[in-house]
């Protein structure tokens, strides 16, 4: 049986676009930094770095799982590729929208079967087939769990902070305290793919109960 995030964490990926509370459990990462505007090349390098680790990732699970004595300690034949997530800030708070000044982590979610090991044989895999100085600023670690405010936004990423508006009303309304200045954005859409105004993007920042209610 192939294990399907769309199908299996159905939870996690399938909010509307009206603000709402959501607790994220622990979940383990590839994941690699970095800074400057999106639209860049280097970018799009980071981007291509995660993408071969991941499907190296993915194909070592499967060949891992045709050894029959392996499959029988196995609940998944194979798994569907997380989307695309990052997690972003700037070096320039007085001026959040200067592209130039943004911080990020780019990063892909892994099944919570996939461990640490797998993921260093199938870095091995991809130094030797399609090295890459990159490849040493990826690394393999968890987020812990945590609470958040959500939202689906549909469109540019240039119009996020529409929805941002959103989720400002709706943790006031709610009594809740922004916890730091970074915001997290997992694509559901391939931006290359897919027209600005038809994007799908769930943005995520973290929170707690408001201070003035201890």
């Amino acid at each position: 049986m192939k294990y399907e995030w769309k199908k299996h964490e159905k939870e996690l990926y399938s909010t509307k676009d009206k603000p709402s509370i959501i607790t994220i459990p622990t979940q383990n990462f590839i994941m690699i930094n970095g800074e400057g505007n999106p639209n860049n090349d280097d970018f799009s390098e980071r981007v291509g770095v995660l993408y071969s680790l991941a499907y190296a990732i993915k194909m070592k699970y499967k060949k891992l799982y045709s050894d029959s004595e392996q499959a029988k300690q196995l609940d998944y034949s194979d798994f569907t590729v997380f989307p695309l997530e990052g997690v972003w800030t700037s070096s320039n708070p007085s001026n959040p929208l200067d592209k130039d000044s943004f911080v990020y982590t780019i990063m892909i979610k892994q099944p919570d079967f996939i461990t640490k090991e797998m993921f260093e044989a199938a870095y091995e895999d991809v130094k030797k087939k399609k090295p890459n100085l990159l490849l040493r600023h990826v690394i393999f670690e968890a987020i812990e769990k945590h609470e958040c405010v959500q939202i689906l936004h549909f469109g540019t990423f240039d119009s996020e902070p529409e929805s941002f508006e959103k989720m400002y009303a709706f943790v006031n309304e709610n009594q809740l305290e922004r916890i730091n200045y970074y915001h997290r954005e997992i694509y559901l859409t391939d931006a290359r793919k897919t027209a600005p105004e038809k994007r799908r993007t769930i943005l995520r920042y973290q929170v707690k109960m408001s201070s003035n209610l201890k």
